[in-house]
């Protein structure tokens, strides 16, 4: 039987200590592998069936998110699924969302122009919440810091006043459990912590899909996809699969397969091993004289005023992040001991 470490070690060599998961998150072996046999098919003039690896994307992160696969949309941008779900909202409506959230959750709610959109401190999030509110939209975990927001408040706040929630789990999903089925919207891109290639992203929906027009809707968003290819479509799928983009197939032939790895490891594994990698770099901060951001919990890192040795130690072979001056490290299921070593002893 095949161990968290060994099933680790057979798909990821990268010669570099990758620390920046938190930007893109490396591509396993088999993914590699997948994608180049894609291309191969295409250029040999036999394609592989790539809508086969949408759908199997599709149902491998329902079930990372514990729902069921006619809840999930696959398209390619988080900003596409916000937007998306800014335009079914009233003229005059409030969002409440968190103060230096990503852009690309929250910037299309600003672009609408006639919506009231507040910006409050992340842990004031659930207070903020109030019988005006139509929507709360949050980060589960923060990119900028690794902050983690307190979804389960979240949810509860919004209930009591009627309002629907929207999570980003780009900086989560991979890592740290996911339970979709707790709110009315998650929106997640696939190559973070999910290792897949760029170009996937997945909208989870409630089951009555959440009032939400297909704007973009195209044929591959028919109930019958090969028989909606000229006109109108005639039948909008009755999934969420309504909110299909069309797929950016190559990504998908990759994303399957990394995927596969992150259930194969499972996530609860992965967990255990991001904090206690996270938690052996805080300790080591501290030794230093450093005190990261608090962020209890996070397999994201951020320490204030270290920002600008990032291009130092990228020479040196350490990849992470400068954010607002911060150093950003991201830990990752392939990543060790020695790593979190290696970059304290650069420090």
């Amino acid at each position: 039987m095949e161990t968290f470490e060994s099933l680790v070690r057979a798909e990821f060599r990268p010669k570099s200590t990758y620390l920046n998961t938190a930007s893109t998150g490396l591509l396993p072996a088999r993914s590699v592998v997948a994608m180049r046999d894609a291309v191969a098919s295409v250029a040999a003039g036999e394609p592989a069936d790539m809508f086969a690896d949408v759908e199997a994307s599709r149902a491998a992160f329902a079930r990372l998110a514990g729902v069921g696969a006619d809840r999930v949309a696959a398209g390619a941008s988080v900003a596409v699924y916000s937007g998306l779900i800014a335009a079914a909202l009233p003229a005059g409506a409030e969002v409440v969302t968190a103060e230096g959230d990503f852009s690309s959750l929250v910037n299309p709610f600003h672009v609408r122009g006639d919506l009231k959109v507040r910006a409050v401190p992340l842990e004031r999030l659930a207070e903020s919440v109030g019988p005006e509110t139509a929507l709360a939209a949050v980060s589960a975990v923060q990119s900028a810091d690794g902050r983690v927001a307190d979804l389960a408040a979240l949810a509860e706040a919004a209930r009591s006043h009627g309002a629907r929630t929207l999570v980003d789990a780009s900086q989560s999903a991979g890592w740290l459990p996911l339970a979709a089925d707790g709110h009315d919207f998650v929106v997640s891109v696939g190559f973070k912590w999910l290792l897949g290639p760029r170009g996937i992203a997945f909208l989870v929906v409630p089951e009555d899909l959440g009032g939400l027009t297909p704007l973009f809707a195209g044929w591959v968003a028919g109930e019958h996809p090969w028989d909606s290819t000229y006109g109108p479509v005639g039948e909008l799928a009755r999934s969420a699969r309504r909110f299909d983009e069309s797929p950016a197939l190559f990504s998908y032939a990759g994303a399957r397969h990394s995927l596969a790895l992150i259930e194969e490891l499972g996530v609860a594994a992965v967990h255990a091993h991001d904090l206690a990698l996270a938690d052996r770099f805080r300790a080591g901060l501290r030794r230093l004289g450093h005190e990261p951001v608090p962020a209890p919990g996070s397999a994201i890192v951020s320490v204030p005023g270290l920002g600008g040795r990032q291009e130092e130690l990228d020479r040196a072979g350490i990849m992470v992040s400068d954010r607002a001056g911060h150093l950003r490290t991201a830990f990752h299921l392939y990543n060790t001991d020695a790593d979190v070593d290696r970059l304290l002893n650069a420090l």
